[in-house]
Formats: C-alpha cells, sequence, structure tokens
C-alpha cells in the first residue's frame, strides 16, 4: 500500500484525535451555584449541567448564583412625609435571576466579578429607594407597620435591580432611629394610651364582673332553693317508693323463703330416691361385675387348660418326631451298614472269584505248559511207534490232533 491510499485513513484517526483532544480539554461542567458563559463562536449559558468550550476559539466565563447580604442603612437622615428626620436600618439578600434574561443582564453588570462589588452596587440602588419610600410615609406609620415599609421599597426597587440582573430574596427593617427622641415619645405616647385602654378596659371588666357576679349569686341561691325543694320532694317520694319496695320484698321472701323449704324438701326427696336408685344400680353393677370376673375368670382357666393340653401336645408330637427321626436314622445307617457290609462281600466274592479265575488260569497254563512239555517229549515217540504199528499192522492214518 501507497502513502496516497493511507492519506484518507491518516486524516480520519487526525480528525478523531482533534475532536477527542477538544472534548477532554473543552469540557467544563457548571455547578448549581455558578453559571458558566460561554463565548466565542457561539453564546451560551449552562447552569448546573455540563458543555464543550472550544479551546482557542471560545472563552469562559463565571458568574455567582449565591445569596448575597446586604446590611442597607441610609448614610444620613431622611426627613418623613411628616418631616421628621430618622435613619433606616435593613438586612437585605439578593442574587442573580436565575432566567436567561436576567442572566444576560448579570453576565453583562457584574462578569468575573466577586460578591463584594455586586453588594456594593445592589446597596446603593436599595438605599436610594429607601430614602423615596421614607419621603412618602408618616413616620408613627412606618414605625407601626415594618412590613408595609419593606413591600414598598422591594416593590420601587425592584425594577432598578432587574435592570442589573438581580431579584430580591428578603427585606427586613432593622431599627428606626432619629435625633429627637420623637420615635420614644411616639413609644410613650403609645404606652400611656395602652394603659388608658387598660385601665378602661379593667373597669369596663370589673363591672361587667360584679354584675355577672351578683347574677350568677342571685341564679345559684334560685337554683339552691329548687334544688332543696328538689331533694325534699324526692327524699319523700323516695321514702314511699322505699316502703313500697320493702312490702313487696317482705311479701316476695316470704314466698321465696316458703319456696325454698318446699324445693328444699323436693330435693331432698329427689336426693333419697336418686340414693336409692344409685346404691341398687351399683349392687347391680357389682353383680354384673362379679359375673364378667366370673365369666373371666373361666375363660382364662378354659384358655390356661387348653393352651398347657396344647404345649403337652405339642411336646408329645415332637417327642415322636424326634423318635420317628431318631429311629430312620437308625435305619438309615443299619441299611447303609448293611449295603456298605454286603458291597464289601460283593467285593470280597468278586475278589476271591478273581484269585480264584486267576489261580485256574495260572493252573490251564501250567498244565498246557506240561502238556506241551510233555507232548514235546513223548508223543514225537508215539507217533514214531504208532506209525510203525500202523504200518506194520496196515492200520489207517488218522488224523492227530492236539492233547
Amino acid at each position: 500500500m501507497d502513502i496516497q491510499s493511507l492519506l484518507p485513513y491518516i486524516g480520519g484517526a487526525i480528525v478523531i484525535i482533534l475532536l477527542l483532544l477538544i472534548v477532554t480539554i473543552g469540557y467544563v461542567k457548571a455547578p448549581p451555584d455558578t453559571a458558566y458563559i460561554i463565548s466565542g463562536l457561539r453564546k451560551k449559558i449552562i447552569v448546573g449541567k455540563a458543555s464543550i468550550k472550544i479551546p482557542f476559539l471560545e472563552r469562559l466565563d463565571k458568574l455567582s448564583l449565591k445569596l448575597i447580604p446586604i446590611d442597607v442603612k441610609t448614610s444620613s437622615m431622611v426627613p418623613t412625609a411628616d418631616y421628621i428626620n430618622i435613619q433606616v436600618d435593613a438586612a437585605v439578600n439578593v442574587k442573580v435571576g436565575s432566567d436567561s434574561n436576567k442572566l444576560e443582564l448579570a453576565a453583562q453588570n457584574f462578569l468575573n466579578q466577586n460578591s463584594d462589588y455586586m453588594a456594593r452596587v445592589a446597596r446603593e440602588v436599595l438605599e436610594g429607594n429607601m430614602r423615596e419610600i421614607v419621603g412618602r410615609m408618616r413616620l408613627e406609620e412606618m414605625v407601626s407597620d415594618r412590613q408595609k415599609f419593606a413591600e414598598l421599597v422591594k416593590e420601587n426597587a425592584m425594577p432598578d435591580l432587574a435592570a442589573m440582573g438581580l431579584n430580591i430574596v428578603s427585606f427586613n427593617v432593622q431599627n428606626f432611629t432619629d435625633a429627637n427622641g420623637v420615635i420614644d415619645d411616639l413609644g410613650i405616647d403609645n404606652i400611656s394610651q395602652i394603659k388608658k385602654k387598660a385601665a378602661i378596659a379593667k373597669a369596663e371588666a370589673d363591672k361587667e364582673i360584679a354584675v355577672a357576679k351578683a347574677d350568677a349569686d342571685r341564679q345559684a341561691n334560685d337554683a339552691r332553693v329548687a334544688a332543696e325543694r328538689e331533694i325534699a320532694i324526692k327524699n319523700n317520694d323516695l321514702s314511699i317508693q322505699k316502703a313500697e319496695l320493702k312490702k313487696v320484698a317482705d311479701v316476695k321472701q316470704a314466698t321465696a323463703d316458703a319456696a325454698y323449704e318446699i324445693e328444699k324438701e323436693n330435693q331432698r326427696k329427689t336426693i333419697e330416691v336418686t340414693s336409692a336408685d344409685a346404691n341398687i344400680a351399683k349392687q347391680e353393677r357389682e353383680v354384673l361385675l362379679k359375673s364378667k370376673e366370673a365369666e373371666v375368670k373361666e375363660k382364662a382357666l378354659e384358655a390356661e387348660v387348653k393352651k398347657q393340653a396344647e404345649a403337652e401336645k405339642f411336646a408329645v408330637q415332637q417327642k415322636a418326631d424326634a423318635e420317628l427321626y431318631t429311629r430312620q436314622k437308625e435305619a438309615e445307617a443299619k441299611k447303609f451298614e448293611i449295603q456298605q457290609e454286603a458291597e464289601a462281600q460283593r467285593a470280597k466274592a468278586d475278589a476271591d472269584r478273581y484269585s480264584r479265575e486267576r489261580e485256574a488260569q495260572g493252573i490251564q497254563l501250567v498244565g498246557e505248559a506240561e502238556a506241551e512239555a510233555f507232548a514235546q517229549r513223548v508223543l514225537p515217540r508215539q507217533r514214531q511207534w504208532i506209525k510203525k504199528q500202523r504200518h506194520t499192522r496196515n492200520i489207517p492214518e488218522l488224523p492227530w490232533r492236539k492233547c
């Protein structure tokens, strides 16, 4: 392969390596409390997300989104609507708005600036608006309704801060002060008014309490008399009812006593009858029990006798079987002995016969040998003599046979 054919692959590898370098070097991840602003080839704001910044062609700037506490205090005395010079001290919290429009405005005004710079700019705006609201309101109104004063300052300052990309999170008035003690006098006057109102309220309350107490005493006395009368009536009725109830109770008690005695006598009779029946039943059960016992004993005895007879029968049978087996074995042994003896005798007879046969054969062989020897010795001479005699007497020659 030549270099020209490898150029596309080399170019692709270089592009991939460059992309990997861009991703590695340019990878940025913004935390939730900081806005990352990417500018250059494109403009992008990321909060709590990740993105890619193209190296050398784009830049990254940071904008803090953290809460900024500000102590806002008028630097000099400010006249109120009723021409009383006062100073106001408030605690305010601001932060950069989270929507894209305010993020862009805040980036234009506070990019790469620290929180102190942002707090200083916001403090000046808030102080100016607070002075304006102080000039619109009366001192007593501001002192008595601080929440209203704070809301008016917030409403007045919000457009100015929104133009910078900031939001007011909270606005709390800490204190109102003046050099002539007017606020203290207002407090004294308020205290006097409060005391006066409290005394009047107390007198009215005492009066109402006295009237209510007298009325309550009267009502309590009436209630007590009525209650006592009602109690007397109820006690009288109760006595009458008790007498009637006692009479009814005595009658019922007498009836109950009589009924008790009658029932007691009936129960005694019933118990006696039941006891007699129980004794009779007991005796009947005892008789039946004795009969059952006798029957059981009889059956047990019968079973025992039968068992003993069967045992004796079994013993006799076993003994007879043993004797029969012994006799059979003796007969078999005797038969075996006789057979063995007969076999022995037969073997002895065969041996004797064989011996006699052998002896006879020996004698026969000896006789044959002697005859042969005799024939060898005598017969030739006899034949010659006989032959000679025949020849002399003309006797025909007979065929010779072996003797």
